[in-house]
């Protein structure tokens, strides 16, 4: 059994990258960013930051099939403003798994937005749209007990060849458990952020299955 930490050099500033428009991503702090200006916090938070169209960090030098992916994320409580995540079996830009969060429904009260507080998609054929037309409440459920969507909140993902399991701050029970709807061939695993949203992340720890 594999374990890997992301860990990044902490700075008495914050430090930007830049990545925009059509230019070749950016390699930094062994992070590969799509789409997205990064920046680094003294508390070793990784932050993006909120530009059209979905945003990635993928991790360098870094696999990942089988096992659990355990880390510390924060979005927002803005109506359509926050989706926050992790990209994993990627096998380019356009071509992964994700499990995602939208902090803005934690806390609704109307049923059916509250349901729709953990994602899973798999690009680039089964995103949101398909997958809550084809299969409603599938791919989706509510976070329950609800996190402060402004805050800090722990995941922890366990991902085998049959199943994908999501759990908040240490909860027994799955928020999220579905099967896998493809098989990418890919193992790139990274941040990941949808539409218009910035988000941060810290203490990654990846263990990979024995």
């Amino acid at each position: 059994m594999k374990i890997y930490k992301a860990l990044f050099p902490l700075a008495a500033c914050l430090l930007a990258i830049n990545c925009f428009g059509q230019q070749a991503p950016l390699q930094a702090h062994g992070l590969t960013v799509i789409n997205r200006q990064l920046t680094l916090g003294s508390d070793g938070s990784t932050h993006l930051n909120g530009l059209k169209n979905a945003g990635l960090a993928w991790l360098n030098n870094k696999q990942f099939k089988f096992g659990t992916i355990d880390f510390d994320v924060k979005g927002n409580d803005e109506m359509q403003g926050s989706f926050v995540g992790i990209a994993f079996h990627g096998l380019n830009d356009t071509t992964y798994q994700c499990v995602y969060f939208r902090p803005f429904n934690f806390l609704s009260a109307d049923a059916v937005r509250k349901s729709h507080g953990v994602q899973y998609i798999a690009m680039p054929n089964y995103d949101w749209p398909v997958l809550r037309d084809k299969f409603p409440n599938k791919y989706e459920q509510a976070v329950t007990p609800a996190p402060d969507p402004n805050g800090w909140f722990h995941v922890s993902i366990t991902v085998t060849s049959t199943k994908i399991r999501v759990f908040i701050n240490g909860a027994q029970n799955a928020v999220l458990e579905v099967e896998p709807l493809v098989k990418t061939g890919g193992t790139k695993i990274g941040y990941w952020v949808g539409n218009g949203s910035p988000g941060d992340w810290k203490n990654l720890k990846i263990t990979d299955a024995k």
